[in-house]
């Protein structure tokens, strides 16, 4: 089955000692482009960004599982060579809706999701405020979740995500996590580390259980690159924002010059084409691709040209 491919291949990748899997955030198919276009043998699509760009909301547990696993598998099927990672939040639910939760990211393609230890009523990992639920019903969703796995006979990666280190401490966490990977996690996630100290320590700490490490611009967490992650011993870094801050950058900008200006000048690139033009998007998106496609089948819906 296609939408096990990718998560094959994440399980792959996991198991090479020295493979750093680095993932930046998108939220929508223009994103998703860009990153593929560039290179990333991996995407991660972020909650933040998706309740920013779907509903035009903050990250307060606001989207509902279709607004998630839809907008996973269309950034999924992009590529399907390339696996995507996917907040799953805190599965939508109980054990039965965290089942169904693992089903549909599976169906939709998706190589690997987390699942948190929020209430329901969730928040942005790098919130002040955030409440728990008790290790029990923590640990039973992701027990319900490997069972869903099973079910499907999927290949798809669960990620245990826990926000316990703002409340419980660091050996709380990662008491929780421990856990968790009991139960059938496969790869474990503390969010909201605030120290080199304690960034140092998880790692190490929760192997030879995989770790991913979470990078936010402007959060709580020391930033540190790609080498210094593996060094470490992480196995998964994800840069969540990626797509979402640049995005926000790049109009908020553009609208100031719009708004004062009354015109939005053209850039462009070193050889003096115009960059970003109509139809570098509409390239970037699949347009020589889709006229091939067309003239490989006998169709003739492009011979005037486009």
């Amino acid at each position: 089955m296609a939408q096990l491919q990718a998560a094959t291949k994440l399980r792959q990748m996991l198991a090479d000692p020295d493979k750093i899997i680095v993932c930046p955030g998108v939220q929508d198919g223009l994103t998703a482009r860009m990153a593929l276009h560039v290179g990333f043998d991996a995407l991660y699509m972020t909650g933040a960004g998706t309740a920013a760009s779907r509903l035009g909301q903050a990250d307060l547990g606001l989207t509902t599982v279709d607004d998630m696993a839809t907008n996973a598998g269309m950034i999924a099927g992009l590529d399907r060579a390339v696996p995507v990672l996917a907040d799953a939040d805190t599965g939508f639910g109980g054990p039965v809706m965290v089942a169904r939760t693992v089903e549909k990211y599976a169906l939709q393609g998706v190589a690997a999701l987390h699942i948190e230890d929020q209430v329901t009523t969730k928040r942005c990992g790098h919130l002040l405020g955030k409440e728990l639920v008790d290790e029990a019903t923590f640990v039973a969703r992701i027990r319900a979740a490997a069972a869903a796995r099973a079910r499907l006979a999927s290949d798809i990666v669960i990620i245990a995500r826990t926000d316990a280190l703002q409340s419980l401490g660091y050996e709380g966490a990662v008491a929780r996590l421990r856990a968790a990977v009991a139960a059938g996690a496969d790869v474990a996630f503390v969010e909201g580390v605030r120290t080199a100290d304690d960034l140092a320590r998880v790692a190490a700490d929760l192997a030879p259980t995989p770790c991913l490490l979470n990078m936010v611009q402007g959060g709580v967490t020391p930033l540190v690159n790609a080498e210094e992650a593996r060094r470490l011993g992480y196995r998964i870094v994800i840069w969540p924002l990626a797509g979402l801050t640049s995005a926000y950058i790049a109009m908020r900008e553009t609208c100031r010059e719009l708004k004062a200006t009354g015109e939005i000048k053209e850039r462009y690139t070193e050889d003096g084409k115009i960059d970003g033009g109509v139809r570098d998007v509409f390239e970037l998106c699949g347009l020589s691709k889709c006229t091939e496609f067309d003239k490989e089948v006998g169709g003739s819906s492009f011979a005037k040209g486009i």
